[in-house]
């Protein structure tokens, strides 16, 4: 998630476009007896992806593993409500220097600027319309904390946003908790104001065929050995040694980019335990929850223009926000985050799509019931392989991305979204996770 203006913060901005790129697979290697190479990659991610194309580059053996039974990891185009969405990742954020806009243009895959909603901003409380007076109060407290965040990074304490708002008054609490909850999927308090800061910010596009579709057509081709998760890695010796399902894996180096959160969990143990620096690194990263439903619908619009959003605040830090119709699609997209996405989603997946669509209705009315068709749930904190939407640095760790970065021994080195690129500026973007891939394969190649 870049760091961006005050407008764009709260609003989704697209338009009517062409699909771009076609799902495509990646070369799937089936189980065998697994064989030496340069380097291990775990994760086929954006930044494992990365980091195999650029190892073949430089020449270096590479065997790339993956738990999930696809690629793609938090960049994901859901297709089970027979129409695309991003269930995960959707932004090419800071276009102009991302390098998904690259690739977005060497496989021809259409890409449009994410534009102001043609079909505007509907602001609801309860189901009742936002007074426009309320409203107005909101975007100056908004733009205002935008602009406090603008400063040099260095200036900017490294407490929670809560706190750094805190003796500005209610206006500008209540903007920290919804730019927290609905850009970083997090409460204020837990966040560090000094680490958002440092975000990139810049010119976003989106991805009418899927961002993640995008993502699997990169990666076609590469040799990926899915439904493999390495449970065990040990660096005791003069290379590495990996435990898998698959067998042992053995390798001079290895770039993991499974997510912070999953490796504090402990899922992969490392022999012997990582450096305190690691762990210290790992102990100051959180994770978001911010939630993504798709609610299908048989075509009714009930009186919503295509590409319009609707924001509906039940109570304080309870917020949906509804994509409508994106790209001319049958499908409304609820996009929650921070405790309240977990409360939501603590249930099971059919009681969220419910409480989900109860709030679509209480705006919309009860038309909306009538023509509903399904839902999908993608609740990324319930997710095993990543226990979280992306990373965030907690109050006081905002030094945890670069300690995280640090090679262990040149042997092991931390790479995805929560390194980030080219000084962190990157972090929680499929495009600073690209970049950190590509740098940690260099340096595990020793250029």
């Amino acid at each position: 998630m870049a760091r961006v203006t005050s407008r764009s913060q709260i609003t989704r901005r697209s338009f009517l476009a062409s699909t771009g790129a076609a799902l495509a697979a990646p070369h799937v290697v089936c189980a065998h007896p697994a064989g030496d190479a340069d380097v291990l990659i775990v994760g086929a991610g954006a930044a494992g992806l990365a980091a195999a194309r650029e190892c073949r580059r430089l020449g270096k053996t590479f065997i790339l593993v993956e738990a999930r039974d696809r690629i793609g990891g938090r960049v994901f185009t859901d297709t089970s409500l027979g129409q695309p969405f991003d269930a995960g990742a959707r932004y090419i954020h800071w276009a102009e220097r991302n390098p998904w806009t690259d690739v977005a243009r060497d496989l021809g895959a259409v890409t449009r600027p994410d534009i102001f909603l043609p079909g505007g901003f509907r602001f609801y409380a309860n189901g009742k319309p936002v007074p426009e007076a309320d409203r107005n109060l909101r975007r100056q407290a908004f733009a205002a904390l935008s602009h406090l965040l603008e400063d040099d990074a260095a200036d900017v304490p490294d407490i929670s946003l809560i706190d750094e708002v805190a003796s500005r008054g209610s206006a500008f609490t209540e903007a920290a908790g919804g730019l927290a909850r609905m850009a970083l999927g997090e409460e204020p308090e837990r966040v560090s104001a000094r680490d958002y800061a440092r975000l990139w910010s810049g010119d976003d596009l989106v991805v009418p065929g899927g961002y993640g579709a995008l993502v699997q057509a990169y990666g076609a081709g590469l040799p990926v050995r899915l439904s493999t998760p390495v449970a065990a890695i040990r660096w005791d010796g003069q290379g590495i040694a990996a435990e898998t399902n698959d067998g042992t894996i053995r390798a001079r180096a290895a770039i993991v980019t499974v997510p912070p959160t999953v490796l504090a969990s402990g899922a992969i143990r490392f022999i012997p335990e990582l450096p305190a620096s690691t762990r210290d690194a790992l102990a100051g990263l959180g994770a978001g929850a911010l939630t993504k439903i798709g609610l299908k619908f048989g075509g009714a619009r009930f009186d919503v223009p295509a590409d319009s959003d609707i924001f509906e605040m039940e109570a304080p830090g309870e917020t949906f926000d509804f994509e409508c119709w994106t790209f001319g699609r049958d499908i409304v997209v609820a996009n929650f985050g921070g405790d309240h996405a977990r409360r939501i989603t603590a249930d099971g997946d059919r009681a969220a799509v419910a409480t989900t669509l109860d709030a679509f209705v209480r705006v919309v009315g009860s038309d909306a019931r009538k023509s509903f068709k399904g839902g999908s749930v993608h609740a990324w904190h319930r997710d095993p392989y990543s226990l979280g939407c992306y990373s965030h640095c907690l109050p006081g760790h905002a030094d945890a991305r670069a300690k995280l970065a640090e090679p262990v021994t040149n042997r092991i080195f931390f790479a995805g979204e929560a390194t980030g690129g080219e000084d962190f500026g990157g972090a929680m973007t499929a495009g600073g996770a690209f970049l950190a891939g590509q740098a940690a394969a260099r340096k595990a190649a020793g250029v």
